[in-house]
């Protein structure tokens, strides 16, 4: 049976923003902490080695694969930041529209750094994929 890897654990959120290499990102990431704590009302839990990620909801596909997942976080990876937040939120493309310089994967946001986005676009995209989630998976 597949083992999920990114699971919540207690590791150290201000630890691992620390050992960013770059100081810039680092600064982000701090930023990022900030914006994502005050907008979520969660506490930042480390999920897997590199992921900060702010409340959890359980998923159960058609397919019967199921496990736990952060609403909504971010990782300072070396080439870009990561934000996750819901694929599937209807207003995530308006949203992504207005944002700033950023690129998409299936599930992430892509980012070079803070200043290339729109804050308070984040703070709504982060609303919306909480919302979201909660909706499409009411039994929390």
């Amino acid at each position: 049976m597949y083992e999920l890897k990114t699971k919540q654990n207690d590791n150290s959120v201000i630890e691992f923003i620390e050992k960013v290499d770059s100081p810039k990102k680092r600064e982000d990431a701090y930023q990022l902490l900030d914006i994502f704590t005050e907008t979520t009302g969660f506490e930042a839990k480390m999920w897997g080695p590199s992921i900060i990620g702010f409340g959890s909801y359980h998923y159960k596909y058609a397919s019967g694969h199921e496990g736990e997942a952060p609403l909504v976080g971010f990782s300072p990876r070396k080439a870009k930041i990561s934000l996750y937040l819901s694929a599937c939120d209807p207003a995530r493309e308006s949203l992504l529209n207005e944002l700033g310089k950023h690129t998409t994967g299936k599930s992430c946001v892509y980012i070079n750094k803070l200043a290339d986005i729109d804050v308070s676009v984040l703070k709504d995209l982060i609303e919306h994929s909480i919302k979201h989630l909660r909706e499409t998976y009411p039994d929390q």
